[in-house]
């Protein structure tokens, strides 16, 4: 858009057609026994020239300028006061000052996150819908849509951008390198498991193997050529497919196991420790492509960390038989409280959770706390993911040394490819 003092061309101008600056005329000095003439007015120094009105025209093409602060003192008094006796003029000055509004290069054109949930409660709450998603979905269909703008978002080249997936296994961290599409793959194959134990079509076939790394490695076996951003729909398919399918369900369908080979879990688990996979490698995304990606909500988040915490006893379990913990020191009696360590999560989907240290099937007791960490929420989630490793995690701690040593190593351990 052009303004008035772009100094562009004059040609077509009307001859006596005023430019969009003022013209003030040279002063003329009278002799002291003349009164000054009609263009000037007297001033207690002498005369000033008297600004030359500006037509409709002139003025309506200045309000470019004075929108962007652009006029001179003079110019906006001029203007200033045409609005107030012109409502077409004063109309255009406000839809420019919104305009000027949006052209600041400081602000964030990202969307906030919690938009889309917004989106649908503003409207669900005008027209609620026929059949709505389980609250333990939630957290599933919003990190799959997160990821889905994600990926809507990034050009061709960027699905062949490398990434290095990264897990922790016994002592010692590993890593697997792949490409944004082999992350797609990689998702849509694990979510494969829920969708055959719902009867839905498995991506890899009725004889695909159970265990999660399997898939993943017999997926990329079978992909030749490497995948490309043909992989996008199947997947989003699947998770859509998955959503309605629980939703129509019902409320039972929330404690059918799913077998992830070497342990289960009920489905309204197994959708959220998907989610968290579905954040998790969203994150790896957006790093491999430089795109912002924030955490979960709070209290997506705190689902997560919740499920996570309610893995730990069993993992510990399995890191003790194989000699990689220490033994347990006070066995007792299925459900009674027992020797524990306090697991204080600061931050977005914080709260406290008391880790049973010496059998699965114990309790958690605040009287029974024989340690206490403090963690941030993201860090604690990046521990479970194998993205941080039990040395590096930036925890307080305080009390058992052996029991802190064993709870942070068997969060790590729960990651997987």
């Amino acid at each position: 858009m052009t303004g008035p003092l772009d100094g562009g061309s004059h040609e077509g101008r009307e001859p006596d057609e005023p430019t969009a600056f003022l013209r003030i005329p040279a002063p003329r000095t009278a002799p002291d026994d003349m009164t000054a003439p009609d263009d000037v007015t007297a001033t207690g120094g002498g005369v000033t020239p008297a600004a030359e009105p500006l037509s409709h025209k002139v003025l309506m093409s200045l309000l470019g300028a004075w929108a962007l602060s652009a006029c001179a003192a003079e110019e906006t008094a001029l203007v200033e006061a045409h609005l107030t006796e012109c409502a077409p003029c004063a109309d255009e000055a406000l839809r420019l000052r919104d305009a000027v509004g949006l052209l600041h290069a400081d602000g964030n054109l990202d969307l906030d996150p919690l938009l889309r949930s917004r989106v649908l409660e503003n409207a669900l709450g005008r027209r609620p819908a026929r059949v709505s998603v389980p609250g333990w979905a939630a957290a599933y269909d919003a990190e799959t849509a997160r990821l889905d703008a994600l990926l809507r978002d990034i050009g061709d080249a960027e699905w062949h951008a490398p990434v290095r997936l990264k897990w922790y296994e016994d002592e010692g961290a590993v890593s697997r390198r792949t490409t944004v599409a082999g992350v797609i793959g990689h998702l849509m194959t694990v979510d494969g498991l829920l969708a055959a134990s719902l009867g839905l079509d498995d991506p890899l076939g009725s004889d695909a193997p159970v265990h999660p790394t399997e898939r993943t490695e017999s997926f990329w076996r079978a992909a030749k050529p490497p995948p490309t951003r043909t992989i996008h729909e199947p997947w989003r398919e699947q998770s859509h497919t998955l959503i309605r399918t629980v939703s129509f369900a019902g409320r039972g369908v929330a404690e059918l196991s799913v077998s992830y080979g070497f342990f289960a879990l009920p489905l309204r688990d197994a959708l959220l420790d998907r989610a968290f996979e579905c954040w998790v490698h969203g994150a790896d995304i957006a790093d491999a492509v430089d795109y912002p990606y924030k955490p979960p909500s709070g209290g997506h988040l705190r689902e997560m960390i919740d499920l996570a915490t309610r893995l730990l006893p069993a993992a510990l379990a399995i890191r003790r038989r194989s000699g990689l913990a220490g033994p347990a020191r006070e066995l007792v009696t299925a459900g009674s409280p027992g020797r524990s360590l306090r697991l204080e999560i600061e931050g977005a989907g914080g709260g406290d959770w008391f880790i049973a240290l010496d059998s699965p099937a114990a309790v958690g007791s605040r009287e029974r706390s024989v340690a206490h960490v403090a963690l941030d929420g993201v860090e604690f989630c990046q521990l479970v993911a194998g993205r941080v490793s039990p040395e590096d995690a930036a925890a307080g701690q305080e009390g058992d040394r052996e029991a802190i040593r064993d709870v942070l190593c068997a969060a790590a351990t729960m990651s997987r490819l």
